[in-house]
């Protein structure tokens, strides 16, 4: 038998392309490998594979920028933004934008992890959720079938070498990601709201001091809650089992209140639903796998609302845990300075609760903290640290903090620490709610503050107390003359809150009053306001 030469590599990149020796000796490689020989003809990739391949194996192939990096943009329109972008930056725009860090990364990290394959979870933004998940299935799918992907890895590119190495997380110390929590004892709540208010919230401490625990004001505080044990035995119900029938080496009862997610209702139990039924039942659980609403209550369909949808359907109990989602940890801004109160830690809550139909539903974490975890309870932990959102590093910067509702948490920390640090630097808090007789959260403690000359403005905006609804911006709009001063003195501006409208309309009222008050065009404004976040002088914490 004739024995066969070894094969030399075909040397398809030349020697002075822009990459390492690692890089081309993979390139060659793997161009080989996508080249078909037959009968001594080769046929290589058409153009367009071979620049998609190439623009891949790049790294991003584009200028770096992320215009679709703010939270306030729907996903379509960050997906839109990103479109004929390489994989992994569509794969950052399809995450949430917060940086919340609850993934254990922040977005352009989580992508770059899941594009290198070094991160195989695809559901870990909480905040972006069912949409966020969908898209990056499909996304990671596109990257699985792409030319030759199955051979190799392409290494990354020389400039993106160094980010993509530390985007996979390295072993947290204890309580410092949500892989390695710590525990913590829980404390107290104490409800903010007085009487006639149409809100529950609750200020929540933990004690810290075996948990071994610090933070720096504008981190966050991640908490590993529990289902509410009155939906899982509805669950059970409907399953119609025993709680007590074991599913991985645990109680049925003990595995939904512990270690899956209840709401909403995955793609894959719609999926597993369309397997064991039939007829219109498995259309309709078909269609709501592939995002489509057939029935208009797509929204509404958490993991009880969908077994009740399709009462005739009863999974067996290990394939129903199975097509669920695991249960997330939920992170929350810290209210609370270390530098004032060392061994604990407060939280400011609202406790979510809504009604659907007849049915009322809780939300998970905030009914936990407001009403099932008891004092002297312990729990699993961590802190998140903050991705670009904390006080200045010079205590004499001054600073405008836009807080209505529960946005109200970091800036009540960033208060205790500069009363804690003797900071000189003047504070500014723009405060809003429904009502001044029952919202007015921490009214004693800010008022104090302000007659100890730490608080130097409290600004307040109440939507209910008049005719018209007044918000944090319309204060802001009417003080934008002093606005603009402190603006132009060099202030630090804050905002925390909702994304989706509150965020976006201070950001514009911000504009205007840079318009109007420092003598510049809109464009010219929009342009401040965008150097500004630049140089990090205005942050967001929101979500």
């Amino acid at each position: 038998m004739n024995q066969l030469a070894p094969m030399t590599p075909l040397a398809l990149i030349p020697e002075n392309a822009p990459f390492s020796t690692e890089q081309r000796n993979w390139l060659n490689g793997f161009f080989a490998g996508l080249i078909s020989v037959d009968g001594g003809a080769i046929t290589p990739l058409s153009p367009e594979q071979g620049a998609a391949v190439m623009q891949e194996a790049a790294g991003d192939g584009d200028d770096g920028e992320a215009p679709w990096h703010d939270q306030t943009l729907s996903i379509a329109e960050r997906m839109t933004m990103a479109e004929g972008r390489p994989l992994r930056r569509r794969m950052m725009a399809a995450m949430a934008q917060q940086d919340c860090g609850q993934c254990g990364y922040n977005c352009h990290d989580y992508s770059e992890a899941i594009a290198g394959r070094k991160e195989t979870r695809l559901n870990l933004c909480v905040p972006g959720g069912k949409d966020t998940l969908r898209m990056l299935k499909g996304l990671h799918e596109e990257m699985e079938k792409a030319p030759g992907r199955a051979a190799a890895e392409p290494p990354p590119s020389a400039a993106a070498a160094s980010d993509t190495a530390s985007s996979v997380p390295a072993a947290a110390p204890v309580g410092r990601s949500r892989d390695n929590p710590a525990m913590a004892t829980f404390l107290s709540r104490r409800l903010l709201n007085k009487a006639g208010s149409e809100k529950q919230t609750w200020h929540v401490e933990f004690d810290l001091a075996d948990s071994g625990l610090d933070y720096v004001v504008g981190d966050s505080f991640g908490v590993f809650a529990r289902n509410d044990l009155g939906l899982v035995d509805q669950i059970i119900a409907m399953l119609g089992v025993s709680h007590v029938m074991e599913v991985r080496g645990k109680t049925l009862r003990d595995v939904l209140r512990d270690d899956v997610s209840l709401a909403p209702a995955p793609d894959s139990l719609f999926e597993l639903i369309s397997f064991i039924s039939g007829g219109a039942m498995r259309e309709k659980a078909r269609a709501l796998a592939q995002g489509a609403d057939p029935d208009g209550d797509a929204a509404n369909l958490d993991v009880l609302a969908t077994l009740q949808k399709f009462a005739g359907v009863r999974p067996h109990p290990e394939a129903f845990v199975e097509a669920l989602e695991p249960l997330q940890p939920r992170l929350y801004s810290i209210s609370s300075s270390h530098n004032a109160t060392p061994s604990r830690l407060s939280l400011t809550v609202d406790a979510v609760r809504y009604t659907i139909g007849k049915r009322r539903r809780l939300g998970m974490a905030s009914t936990f903290l407001a009403d099932r975890i008891a004092p002297g309870d312990t729990l699993p932990v961590y802190v998140q640290k903050a991705h670009g959102f904390g006080l200045p590093q010079d205590p004499s910067v001054p600073i405008i903090m836009i807080g209505p509702g529960t946005g109200i948490a970091p800036f009540r920390a960033f208060l205790h620490d500069r009363q804690a640090t003797k900071a000189s630097g003047r504070n500014w808090l723009f405060f809003g709610h429904q009502r001044s007789d029952c919202d007015f959260f921490y009214a004693d403690e800010l008022n104090a503050m302000k007659a100890a000359g730490v608080l130097t403005r409290l600004s307040l905006a109440w939507s209910r107390d008049g005719k018209e609804k007044f918000y944090v911006q319309d204060r802001m709009r009417e003080l934008g003359r002093e606005v603009w001063s402190w603006l132009a003195d060099g202030a630090h501006v804050y905002v925390c809150g909702d994304a989706k409208r509150m965020a976006r309309d201070v950001e514009r009222a911000l504009v205007d009053i840079i318009a109007q008050f420092g003598a510049r065009s809109i464009d010219e404004a929009v342009a401040f306001v965008s150097e500004l976040k630049k140089k990090g002088r205005y942050q967001q914490d929101v979500y």
